[in-house]
């Protein structure tokens, strides 16, 4: 997004329609040709662009539900909007697509895979976006068979359209002071659930913290902050501290902040998951 911003908003100056296709997106999917092309802010950069509709899919499905979509917007609906779709270059099985979820898709979030883990007392909801939504769902198992939280899995495929929402529910609540407040759509997604919050992107922290405020409760958001030198996305994750072992270090810190499990617990998890807590910090390394 840094090489073309000033075209995106020439296009979107002008109503421009159409999809724009990021084939590097991620701060970690294409390491080794350079730390131009590890991109952990393009959606930041996108963000202010008011008529672009911006969204980071991590499975076919979602790119199918967003662009025919798209299509029916832009060019039967007429609408002066256009798209920017951070796509992966990483293989990983595509599944099918969970019954009702194409509402999710376009509103910027839904539940990809409920914990199956039933009777559970500790609780957790992850969030995950594009390529890193593998990861979430590893922490998801992980979290399950060692540590016995039932954690809920959702694909997060645009938080500029989540905080959009929710903005314009807090403008039409502004207006509209004797009449029923308008409910922004994450706030009805994350309300209802139980247990910690803790999200994870190829992104910098600063795209889901954009909901705080909306959530009801505190997140612990894992991002890509800083340069990565690293040789491999594996030693990428773990530098920057977004793989499945950090997600679920940062459950577990989450339950033990509310007091639902010891701090020993978490100081274990550290040993189990092989993480070492002086390792440089990815922001000033």
């Amino acid at each position: 997004m840094q090489r073309v911003g000033d075209l995106v908003w020439a296009a979107g100056d002008m109503r421009c329609r159409g999809f724009l296709l990021a084939g590097t997106a991620g701060r970690t999917t294409l390491n080794g040709q350079g730390l131009q092309h590890q991109d952990g802010h393009s959606h930041l950069l996108a963000y202010p662009v008011p008529n672009l509709r911006c969204y980071d899919p991590a499975f076919a499905y979602e790119m199918a539900v967003i662009i025919r979509d798209g299509i029916q917007r832009m060019y039967v609906d007429g609408e002066s909007v256009f798209y920017y779709l951070t796509l992966c270059n990483e293989n990983y099985a595509m599944p099918p697509m969970p019954p009702g979820a194409e509402a999710g898709i376009l509103k910027g979030m839904y539940v990809c895979k409920p914990s199956a883990l039933k009777g559970a007392k500790l609780k957790a909801q992850l969030l995950g976006s594009g390529t890193i939504l593998n990861e979430v769902l590893k922490a998801q198992q992980i979290l399950a068979e060692k540590y016995g939280v039932a954690a809920d899995v959702w694909s997060v495929t645009s938080y500029k359209e989540l905080r959009r929402d929710a903005m314009e529910c807090d403008r039409w609540n502004l207006l509209h002071p004797g009449e029923t407040p308008q409910v922004p759509y994450v706030t009805q997604c994350l309300d209802p659930s139980e247990g910690v919050i803790v999200a994870s992107s190829d992104y910098v922290k600063m795209l889901p913290d954009a909901l705080q405020r909306w959530v009801g409760r505190p997140m612990l958001n894992l991002g890509t902050e800083g340069f990565g030198r690293s040789e491999n996305r594996k030693s990428l994750r773990d530098f920057f501290e977004v793989d499945a072992r950090y997600v679920t270090l940062a459950t577990l810190t989450q339950l033990a902040r509310q007091h639902q499990i010891k701090p020993e617990i978490v100081a274990q998890a550290l040993k189990d998951l092989d993480i070492d807590p002086a390792k440089p910090n990815p922001l000033t390394a």
